[in-house]
């Protein structure tokens, strides 16, 4: 699979949680055989305002590449601009030694503060505006843009595949997919014949995500 300039030969990339995936979590999976990675979650609007917190949020180094940086938000305007600030290395505190490997979008966060925002899966409610923000971004950087969604928004509102189409017209290069709803948080299981939908629906390279507990569970992934 390939990702801009940036091969994954066997396709083992780590998923990224808030809180979780720091730097030094990304290192040692990387010991481990990962062979792509993404940040924590990096606000826009905090980015856009200086915060100097989200400088250790999106802290790269040679030892972690290629790692992506994952950017949440609402407003393609300011998408944008966070984005090209991101892909400069200029905005507040930053002290990555090296560049990202791509801007990877989240559109699939289910936590209420993120949602009740607007942003994260709140975007799966919002087709059109998800892909005016890709579309903004895409054309505000030359570095591949990925997405992540989830399935939908609830179990009456699965739309994963409208919106990967959507992405891939925007001009994403990349869709990682949770096999679950919003409403499912966490919970329940993930549902990977909607990510094969995806995965048949769009040109572009597809991630499964959810339910992965071992390498059983990721040759199954792949295999379905």
């Amino acid at each position: 699979m390939r990702l801009g300039n940036t091969e994954i030969k066997y396709g083992l990339c780590l998923a990224p949680m808030a809180g979780f995936t720091d730097l030094p979590m990304r290192r040692q999976c990387r010991r481990f055989g990962v062979e792509y990675t993404v940040t924590e979650m990096v606000s826009a609007a905090a980015l856009c305002y200086g915060d100097l917190k989200t400088a250790d949020l999106a802290y790269l180094t040679e030892e972690d590449a290629p790692c992506a940086i994952q950017l949440f938000g609402h407003d393609p305007e300011q998408m944008a601009r966070a984005v090209t600030m991101m892909a400069s290395g200029e905005y507040a505190g930053s002290r990555s030694h090296v560049p990202p490997a791509a801007i990877d979008l989240n559109m699939g966060c289910p936590v209420k503060k993120i949602v009740s925002a607007g942003d994260g899966s709140a975007l799966m409610k919002s087709p059109a505006l998800a892909y005016d923000i890709v579309k903004a971004v895409c054309s505000a950087v030359s570095l591949p843009v990925t997405v992540k969604i989830r399935a939908g928004w609830d179990s009456e509102h699965i739309n994963a595949v409208e919106m990967a189409k959507r992405l891939e017209d925007a001009g994403a290069s990349m869709i990682c997919v949770h096999g679950r709803t919003k409403e499912q948080m966490y919970s329940g299981k993930a549902d990977w014949s909607i990510i094969r939908d995806v995965k048949k629906a769009v040109d572009i390279p597809v991630v499964g995500n959810g339910d992965i507990f071992s390498a059983a569970d990721a040759l199954r992934m792949f295999e379905e």
